[in-house]
């Protein structure tokens, strides 16, 4: 028989240990390598980035810019303290970021753009540096433009690690749409933080968006009253959480989205009453990073009122945070075919 629980009524509880401990890669990452990676061979750049990013591997742990002895004696560095993969949705570059991860010696954490800003929120801005200070690779994927504030930070937190020596490797966000603008996503990074930029080996990786390929739209909703009855059903030895959608999104802006992780700790699927189109968008961003939460945890989703393709407002998805918006209707839509459709994920 099921278990049934509500989001709405859970207060996680999360330690300093708690939230580093939940900086590696998701589990459909979990066991990913250089190895399972396939480059598509019609594009030269996804074979490029895998040996670009082996080389790198191998400076990590040892004396890069930031070091004491490297300053001291003058000598040259033979690569640069950091890389950025520069590209689309989809081509794989979360893939190789892990594989990076898991590859790179040390104590290293993995973690969004999105996830970091949080870190610091929920520690402050030194304590932060202090604690990743002693890490050697920090992986920062999507590292996203579009907040200038959280730019700043990142770009501020990322100086400073790469001072103290910690290598650093991001990916960027960059919207389907906005693919034929050529490096758009890079070289808004580099004018963004000119401090690190000739620090950082940026890297196009090229290809088409595989999550664009002729999928299916978002899931026609069920019945309000027989969402239930379907997810006990088809998942009758999990555990649910149900809640209302209004329940659901007015509890998140009173839970700091450090704690969304822990928050989905018990959490195998996710029944959703009611689902309409958010407003206020300080909601629609904390909804974005419980979707990437989801989509990490691979949660399954049933839900009944509007598709997730309406979840946010037509001036959101064409408005300054509409990557975070593609991104999150996308994911959500997916775990949405998951959990009425059984469709695996991707």
């Amino acid at each position: 028989m099921a278990t049934i629980t509500h989001l709405s009524e859970t207060k996680p509880n999360v330690s300093i240990e708690d939230l580093l401990a939940g900086f590696h890669p998701s589990y459909r990452f979990g066991e990913v390598s250089f190895d399972t990676y396939r480059p598509d061979p019609t594009q030269p750049s996804q074979a490029e980035a895998v040996n670009k990013l082996k080389a790198f591997a191998e400076t990590v742990g040892k004396n890069g810019s930031g070091s004491f002895f490297s300053k001291l004696f003058g000598k040259k560095k033979e690569t640069k303290n950091g890389i950025y993969l520069d590209g689309g949705f989809g081509v794989g570059k979360t893939h190789l970021l892990a594989s990076l991860w898991h590859a790179a010696p040390g104590r290293k954490a993995f973690g969004t753009f999105v996830e970091y800003t949080n870190l610091v929120g929920a520690l402050s801005f030194r304590q932060t540096v202090e604690v990743l200070s002693q890490y050697s690779l920090v992986c920062i994927d999507e590292f996203e433009l579009d907040d200038p504030g959280d730019t700043v930070l990142m770009s501020r937190l990322m100086r400073e690690l790469s001072d103290a020596g910690v290598k650093l490797a991001a990916t960027s966000n960059t919207l389907p749409g906005a693919l034929g603008d050529g490096r758009f996503a890079a070289v808004d990074f580099q004018r963004e933080i000119k401090t690190l930029s000739e620090q950082f080996d940026v890297h196009r990786v090229d290809g088409e968006d595989f999550r664009h390929r002729g999928l299916p739209d978002a899931p026609v909703p069920l019945d309000d009253d027989q969402i239930e009855a379907f997810a006990t059903q088809r998942y009758a030895e999990k555990t649910l959480a149900v809640d209302n959608f209004d329940d659901l999104f007015a509890h998140l802006s009173q839970v700091h989205p450090s704690r969304y992780r822990q928050l989905l700790a018990e959490t195998d699927v996710l029944v959703l009453h009611n689902v309409g189109t958010i407003t206020d968008q300080a909601i629609a961003l904390r909804f974005v990073v419980l979707a990437d939460r989801l989509y990490d945890k691979d949660v399954p989703i049933v839900a009944s009122g509007k598709p997730f393709s309406e979840l946010f407002t037509a001036e959101m998805m064409s408005g300054g945070y509409q990557k975070k918006y593609y991104r999150a209707v996308s994911r959500l839509t997916a775990l949405a075919r998951e959990g009425q459709a059984g469709e695996e994920v991707s």
